[in-house]
């Protein structure tokens, strides 16, 4: 049926009549007059102006899935860091041009404007980048694909600096009116918890529930680049299945009449609540399952509008379990055939198993998803049932391949008995998934040597590996403009959606026009964050000297602490030879520690209290500055990776699963300081040994040093550089105030084991930073070699690894539009 649009926005894409669009935006649908209309309100006409182009296309691929009966995909993933919506769907669009051109002759400033916008707080790290990433090369590439999340009200935290500590506050990015995603409260189901359970012969009926919450949808388009396809990001809020209480409201007890509302609907307040308290840990048992319960009753939903049962659900329906957080998805399935549908047993177990597909992203056993299985069984007594039996299916499998083991029947039990019983959620993943894929090649091997060996000998079919990657559109055309217009002089513009095509400039290295171009558009990135952190900090950095830059997510397999301990080190080694022709460097950070992670926090405690001090300090200049950068987002890389001469990667080897930071920070031309650990590996295959810089222990001597004894003591009595810098933190150096602040790091490094290895490392790390100095004083050369990095990362888009899923995971093909 065609419908009787008020005008064709099809031909909204010269200035004038996209000048009309905003204008009628912001009059009917804002409701401000032009005379009196705030920015905001001019980004909001023309996001819903721009968002007009992307509705048809969404609405003419939903049709094209339903019609030609498709495979679609469901992406399942507690977080979605989607950044910034309307400058890529303007590049997605090639609307730019157009939309900067009308504001320009409205008398609004476009890159004011575009920068208003606050960053969808729906995730923390790599994990949600990743799930962005997939979106955009799912549409980009026509994949039928759909994202289910939870639309968090405060998302995780804005994270600011006071004094030098982390202090977490709400993130209120929604504000008053939130025009990113289309509310849809005809989509709402039910989600129970607790209750009790009751017999019938075969039959398990989940009765008297309590504490139930409604899941409402909303809905955030996803349009591919260049193409008509588009596809759609599922967020739920929860509601309340009760409003005020108003019988307590009207006898002046306000605060028991909203009571049981605000604990319903604190599920989607806030993105992975504290969890160090057995409150916190099961209000996030309860955002897991919130999201998955509802999103699973909408897959189902969506499958039997175009279908009279549910027997062809494994040919049309396929569900990606991206890390542990949605496994409850698993269980959930099978409560549906079994209780709802009267599947039998077998049959609804070889439904579900071949549905289900998984990716881990952690090699580290301590961060395996484990629950409760008291807790479990308390909020979702079903669902531990229906663990408890697909357990015993498996071990007796098991015991057939393997008879007369009990030991391994303990160690592959989905139920973990040591101590307070725990139901292991990543055995359970693998146990009811067709494919589990590790995220680099390091990783998928070391995946089945270590922490799944037991299952890789059930199921070696199973495992696999898809390289992770990352969208070329947002990571190199939107956030570096500079570098993008280079290579569209160079090649062409059509690597945005073939990256590969990035290899034809390694013959640009050698040309001495192409390598000054490329150097001066990296300055002009430098220039921009160096103005971003005056505008910000306060601070003046030199975009001439080194940046040195180290963002991510603050743990300590990742080793910020190291990048500090060399920062003190080079800091004492300016003041002992201060005559020395140093390079001078600006080492940057950024990112965010969880609200209970005492060390992650005072490792950022630590970098500002020496930034503090090394920054003020007369004798040592501009040779050296260190800078923390608050509050990490996606909008926030955008400014700092493309300025990044060189990137930190040092994780200890065999803990990172791949990294995508990595390969944002390659792409637009940074060189690599890193272990072999994650995809690291591969970027080295790809853009030569030559230009990364690799230091430190293999995984297998990391192993070797673990297995046999490893003494960081020994190593700090004899490097004497080292000494000096841990002493300086025990003594209270860089903490006058409060002398013994860092004294539990130098214990944990010292006394303590060293768990993640900084000072095994040390000396390799300070030794290859040394060579970076020498080679940053060749500028040319360090270019070249940078342009070989840009050159060699044509493998590292989403777009590829999107394709391998669907071909070898998905089973799936694109829409045909």
């Amino acid at each position: 049926m065609s419908l009787p649009f008020l005008y064709d926005s099809a031909n909204q894409h010269d200035a004038e009549s996209m000048k009309k669009a905003i204008a009628n935006k912001l009059m009917y649908s804002i409701g401000k007059d032009p005379r009196v209309a705030q920015p905001k309100d001019w980004m909001d006409a023309t996001f819903l102006a721009v968002r007009d182009q992307m509705v048809e296309r969404w609405m003419e691929t939903t049709r094209a899935q339903y019609s030609q009966d498709v495979k679609r995909v469901y992406y399942l993933s507690m977080e979605f860091l989607i950044g910034r919506a309307l400058s890529n769907a303007l590049l997605a669009l090639d609307m730019e041009d157009v939309v900067r051109a009308a504001l320009d002759e409205m008398g609004v400033d476009y890159d004011e404007l575009v920068g208003l916008e606050p960053d969808a707080a729906l995730g923390n790290g790599g994990l949600g980048r990743l799930a962005a990433c997939f979106l955009d090369s799912m549409a980009t590439l026509g994949i039928p694909g759909m994202g289910y999340g939870i639309r968090y009200q405060f998302g995780m935290f804005k994270q600011r600096i006071i004094e030098g500590r982390q202090v977490e506050v709400p993130d209120t990015w929604l504000g008053s009116v939130n025009i990113v995603d289309f509310p849809r409260d005809e989509v709402c189901y039910r989600v129970r918890f607790g209750g009790r359970l009751e017999l019938e012969g075969k039959k398990v009926r989940w009765l008297d529930s309590q504490n139930d919450v409604l899941a409402v949808a909303h809905d955030i388009v996803i349009p591919g680049y260049a193409t008509k396809s588009t596809n759609t990001l599922r967020l739920w809020t929860a509601r309340s299945t009760r409003e005020i209480n108003l019988k307590k409201f009207n006898q002046g007890d306000y605060f028991s009449a909203v009571e049981e509302k605000n604990l319903s609907e604190n599920v989607s307040r806030v993105l992975y609540p504290d969890d160090s308290t057995y409150v916190g840990k099961e209000l996030r048992l309860r955002q897991e399952y919130f999201f998955v319960a509802a999103s699973l009753q909408d897959i189902i939903h969506r499958y039997l509008s175009t279908h009279d049962n549910l027997d062809r659900l494994e040919d049309k329906v396929a569900i990606h379990l991206n890390d542990t957080h949605p496994v409850l998805a698993i269980p959930e399935l099978m409560r549906i055939l079994l209780d709802d549908y009267n599947y039998e047993w077998d049959e609804a177990w070889a439904m579900t198993s071949k549905v289900f597909s998984y990716t881990n992203h952690t090699l580290m056993s301590e961060a395996l998803e484990t629950w409760p299985v008291d807790m479990i069984g308390r909020l979702l007594p079903r669902h531990l049932k229906i663990i408890f039996d697909i357990n015993e299916a498996f071990l007796k499998e098991v015991a057939l391949v393997v008879p007369n083991d009990t030991d391994f029947l303990r160690r592959v039990s989905l139920i973990e008995e040591h101590g307070d019983r725990k139901v292991r959620m990543a055995y359970l993943a693998v146990v009811g998934s067709h494919k589990i894929n590790g995220v680099s090649a390091l990783h998928s091997d070391l995946m089945v040597e270590s922490i799944f060996a037991d299952f890789a000998r059930l199921y070696p079919e199973r495992f696999t590996n898809v390289t992770n990657g990352v969208t070329p559109r947002r990571w190199l055309a939107l956030a570096n403009p500079s570098l993008s217009k280079l290579i569209d002089g160079a090649i062409g513009q059509t690597w945005r959606a073939n990256l590969t095509e990035l290899a034809e400039l390694k013959g640009s290295a050698d040309f001495p026009q192409f390598v000054e171009a490329f150097r001066e558009a990296k300055l002009e990135n430098k220039k921009r964050l160096a103005n971003y952190v005056a505008r910000t900090l306060g601070g003046v950095i030199n975009p001439h000297a080194l940046f040195d830059v180290q963002v991510k997510r603050i743990h300590e397999y990742k080793r910020q602490l190291l990048n500090v301990l060399h920062v003190i080190t080079r800091y004492n080694q300016i003041l002992a030879n201060p005559d020395k022709n140093w390079q001078p460097r600006v080492v940057i950070f950024a990112g965010k520690a969880a609200s209970a992670y005492h060390m992650a926090k005072l490792v950022i405690q630590l970098i500002n209290d020496v930034g503090i001090k090394i920054n003020n300090d007369h004798r040592i200049g501009d040779k050296l500055k260190v800078v923390f950068l608050p509050n990490y987002s996606v909008s926030l890389a955008e400014i700092i990776i493309p300025a990044a001469d060189l990137s930190e990667q040092i994780s200890t080897a065999g803990t990172e699963a791949s990294g995508t930071g990595n390969m944002k920070f390659a792409l637009n031309g940074a060189l690599t300081i890193g272990t072999l650990d994650g995809a690291n590996v591969e970027m080295q295959d790809a853009v030569g040994a030559d230009n990364m810089f690799i230091f430190g222990n293999t995984t297998e001597e990391v192993g070797e040093l673990r297995a046999n004894g490893y003494n960081p003591r020994a190593i700090y009595e004899g490097n004497k550089d080292l000494r000096d810098t841990l002493n300086m933190l025990a003594s209270g150096y860089f903490s006058p105030t409060e002398p013994e602040r860092y004294r539990v790091i130098f214990d944990v490094l010292v006394n303590w084991g060293d768990h993640y290895q900084l000072l095994a490392d040390f000396e390799s790390y300070v030794a290859t930073q040394a060579k970076v100095d020498a080679l940053y004083a060749k500028p040319e050369e360090w270019a070249k070699r940078a342009i070989y990095n840009v050159a060699g990362m044509g493998h590292f888009s989403s777009d590829r690894t999107i394709k391998e899923y669907a071909d070898r995971i998905w089973y799936t093909k694109p829409v045909k539009l």
